[in-house]
């Protein structure tokens, strides 16, 4: 009698994770491609389409413009930065440079006044007069070398701020801590020389994609959730800091008011900053950026754009994709799919990393996984 439970007991499990596998596959392999990849596979709103607009950009990450029309793009662990041409301008790019390569995790690339800058681990360094020399780059500058070297979320995305100054976060190098040292856990902001470097947020875990609302020039940020609470806790977070000093929580809470194991004692939620919006659990919430072209409809205009890199320990995998978070006069009111079938039930064959408007409107998405850029367009 105990056998036949057991082998019941197995039964029942098989065909909830089969059931499982049928809901989440979102297109029929047979649908979209050899072994239910590519671009096929890719669902969108009506009106709008996906093509590649570079291939073969092993591990692209983060990505900058230029205003020539250079894509730079880094990378992580493949150390190298690329410099992505599309020279005929026909929407897809026609050569693809390593710039360097043997860099400590140069996830992090932002341009200014003719120079790439590019985040590593432990600094940030800078690359003069780049395009000029995109065969054969100078030796990089040394901006600022003052960030820890912990590998752990020490992979970075930077940018540049409205007021002219350069925005570094540095991750916790843990899943959860309370280091003493207080540059863990921050968005840190210095100018383009690298002096005067401060704390400008905390009580992050690890934010790896952030932007500048275009009117209001208040800053928004994702931030990964920590792990090992469930497959359902804690959400990630989309959250604004309009001004310099604010606590975003970690690692007292998460979310709105969900209070950790471990911290949560020791400091009440009601004192930090919480989260715009709370995103799905672990589903990696990387890159953003606010819709400011105009090939898309008008009711995307300033509008957000999440890429999320897919969760890597849930039972039931999420993410993979790229989503929208609508806002009503400066307030989020949803948080939907905009691009998704990466993930074809539990197998995925593409991770989006960041987004970037292109000036013509066209939005494009980096997939490390895919080793490709993406051009999402509208007609």
């Amino acid at each position: 009698m105990k056998g036949t439970r057991i082998i019941l007991g197995f039964f029942a499990l098989a065909v909830l994770i089969f059931s499982a596998y049928v809901v989440l596959r979102t297109v029929p392999i047979d649908d979209c491609g050899e072994n239910g990849t590519g671009l096929a596979c890719i669902e969108l709103p009506p009106g709008f389409s996906i093509d590649y607009y570079a291939e073969n950009v092993e591990g692209a990450r983060s990505m900058a413009l230029s205003p020539n029309g250079t894509l730079f793009v880094g990378s992580r662990g493949e150390g190298r930065v690329y410099a992505v041409l599309d020279k005929d301008r026909d929407n897809k790019a026609d050569d693809v440079i390593v710039l360097a390569e043997g860099l400590n995790m140069p996830n992090g690339v932002a341009f200014r006044n003719g120079s790439l800058y590019v985040a590593e681990i432990s600094r940030v360094i800078r690359y003069d007069d780049i395009e000029a020399r995109l065969e054969n780059p100078p030796e990089p500058v040394v901006v600022n070398d003052n960030f820890p070297s912990d590998r752990s979320h020490g992979w970075k995305y930077i940018k540049f701020g409205p007021d002219g100054k350069l925005y570094v976060p540095v991750g916790m190098p843990c899943n959860i801590c309370n280091p003493e040292d207080e540059r863990y856990g921050t968005i840190m902001q210095m100018e383009p020389d690298g002096s005067q470097l401060e704390i400008f947020a905390r009580g992050i875990r690890n934010t790896v994609g952030f932007a500048w609302h275009p009117e209001t020039e208040e800053l928004w940020f994702t931030d990964n959730g920590r792990d090992w609470l469930g497959d359902d806790l804690p959400p990630d977070e989309l959250n604004r800091a309009p001004e310099p000093g604010m606590n975003f929580g970690f690692p007292y809470c998460h979310g709105e008011d969900i209070p950790d194991p471990e911290f949560g004692e020791l400091r009440n939620c009601s004192e930090f900053t919480p989260p715009e919006v709370e995103l799905g659990p672990h589903v990696a919430a990387l890159g953003m950026t606010f819709y400011t072209g105009t090939m898309f409809p008008e009711e995307y205009r300033n509008q957000i754009f999440i890429a999320e890199h897919g969760s890597w320990n849930r039972k039931i995998p999420i993410g993979y994709r790229v989503t929208l978070v609508r806002l009503e006069n400066g307030t989020p009111v949803s948080y939907e799919p905009f691009a998704y079938g990466w993930l074809q039930g539990f197998a995925d064959w593409g991770r989006p990393v960041d987004v970037l408007v292109m000036p013509d409107g066209a939005l494009l998405v980096s997939d490390d996984s895919n080793n490709a850029i993406y051009r999402i367009s509208y007609s």
